[in-house]
């Protein structure tokens, strides 16, 4: 996905007290790290931040006083109650680096008519390019059979995105529902019910 650009500002002030009255200001306190560079504790623009992290891995051009980063997003703390922002941990990223990050599994066709499909990884682990991570990765069931997995080295990635996922590990199981061969022996029971009463 595109760069996300966000105006931020250095943060002086720490603690509770500080952040509270950060979230108050309509700013979001976060902290950028990575590269074995020392933390910059930043305030982010609410409503723009909290647009930007619908996106998974979102990646951030970061404007803070006068010098500009790349980063993608790596933690966000939300309030237990009030849809609101707490905290943002940021990872500082270069173009052309390497990544491990987890993306959401997306599921697209149909299985076969009878069977329905059961999600049993939501994300997999990999390795990308930190300027281009996809937003999620398309594991297709188009026509399989109850009986049939995917496994995590059957699913296609993206040009230049490596598994970091066991292969072996199984992300879509294809089965039958169980609901209807419980309506079918609920049936059988009652018609032989019947005839035993009858007798």
């Amino acid at each position: 996905m595109s760069e996300i650009k966000l105006a931020a500002e250095s943060r002086t002030e720490f603690g509770k007290g500080a952040a509270r009255r950060a979230r108050r200001a309509g700013k979001i306190p976060a902290v950028l790290y990575g590269h074995g560079a020392d933390p910059l504790h930043i305030n982010l623009p609410g409503h723009e931040t909290m647009l930007a992290v619908r996106h998974t891995n979102a990646l951030i051009g970061l404007g803070v006083d006068g010098e500009n980063y790349l980063a993608v997003v790596k933690d966000v703390q939300r309030h237990p109650v009030r849809p609101e922002i707490e905290h943002i941990d940021l990872l500082l990223v270069t173009k052309g680096e390497k990544i491990a990050v987890d993306i959401t599994v997306h599921i697209v066709g149909e299985s076969a008519p009878g069977s329905i499909h059961l999600v049993e990884e939501q994300t997999l682990s990999v390795e990308a390019d930190a300027t281009n991570i996809p937003e999620s990765i398309e594991v297709s069931i188009e026509g399989k059979q109850a009986g049939e997995n995917i496994v995590a080295g059957d699913v296609e990635l993206p040009e230049g995105v490596e598994l970091l996922t066991d292969p072996s590990y199984t992300v879509v199981t294809i089965t039958e529902p169980r609901g209807e061969e419980s309506d079918e022996e609920s049936a059988e029971s009652a018609s032989a019910a019947s005839e035993s009463s009858a007798e």
